[in-house]
């Protein structure tokens, strides 16, 4: 008996000549890796629906003792491909998916960043990724649980009020205040700081209508990167393409 779920397409690979091994994101089951059998040829059961990021209605089925679903077929509910893809785009979609493969455990359903993803996917549009990325990466890395203390220094535990500066390194679990800060740190900006805690308090929607530009909440996003950075003990691929962007 097929199964079916609401899912986010997050990788497809090759796989022997018309096959797919495709990296779903369910509802229900979470994060799993399934072989897509001649998807390669199928446009009746596949057509359009394993792009990075489209959201589908998937049905597969799933034998004891083996690790891979067989994907049976999918239905695009809704897919970036529906608007412009240049890019820019094209890279904070990428982004976004790595990050979710890159986290998130296999079978362990987790609807809070299951919905995280779809208030956040709407708001990528070309000429305006960075507002969406900067609340994406501040919502996941508190959903799953790498969001470090934000208002005392790890150090000493001071009290990071507006006052002071704030610094942050690679290799730090945390904010620093300047006695504590290390060698090479960099600087959090109060903005970006005030930007957060907006964050928290409201849905994204309640930031689309403001012009973001690439420097708004840049030391933010590159803060919460490196907590990723840490957690996944590696690079995000599309972490670097994002940091070469105009």
């Amino acid at each position: 008996m097929l199964k079916q779920s609401d899912a986010i397409v997050l990788r497809t690979y090759p796989l022997r000549e018309a096959d797919l091994l495709v990296t779903l994101f369910t509802r229900d089951e979470g994060k799993l890796r399934g072989v897509a059998r001649s998807a390669k040829k199928s446009k009746r059961r596949f057509g359009g629906a394993l792009e990075p990021l489209t959201r589908v209605r998937a049905y597969y089925d799933q034998k004891t003792g083996q690790e891979l679903v067989r994907l049976d077929s999918c239905d695009v509910l809704e897919s970036p491909l529906m608007h412009a893809v240049d890019y820019e785009r094209a890279v904070a979609l990428s982004y976004v998916a790595e990050v979710l493969d890159e986290l998130l455990p296999d079978h362990d359903a987790n609807d809070a960043v299951f919905r995280l993803t779809l208030s956040v996917l709407p708001h990528l549009e070309s000429g305006n990724i960075w507002m969406p990325l900067t609340y994406f990466d501040l919502w996941i890395t508190r959903l799953m649980g790498l969001l470090p203390e934000l208002g005392a220094c790890i150090i000493c535990g001071e009290v990071l009020n507006g006052t002071g500066k704030v610094y942050y390194h690679a290799l730090a679990d945390g904010l620093m205040c300047v006695a504590h800060k290390r060698l090479a740190s960099s600087e959090m900006s109060l903005k970006s700081r005030a930007l957060a805690a907006e964050m928290f308090r409201a849905a994204v929607d309640t930031f689309s209508a403001q012009p973001w530009k690439r420097q708004q909440g840049a030391d933010l996003r590159k803060f919460l990167g490196q907590c990723i950075e840490r957690h996944i003990e590696g690079k995000l691929v599309t972490g670097v393409a994002l940091g070469k962007l105009d």
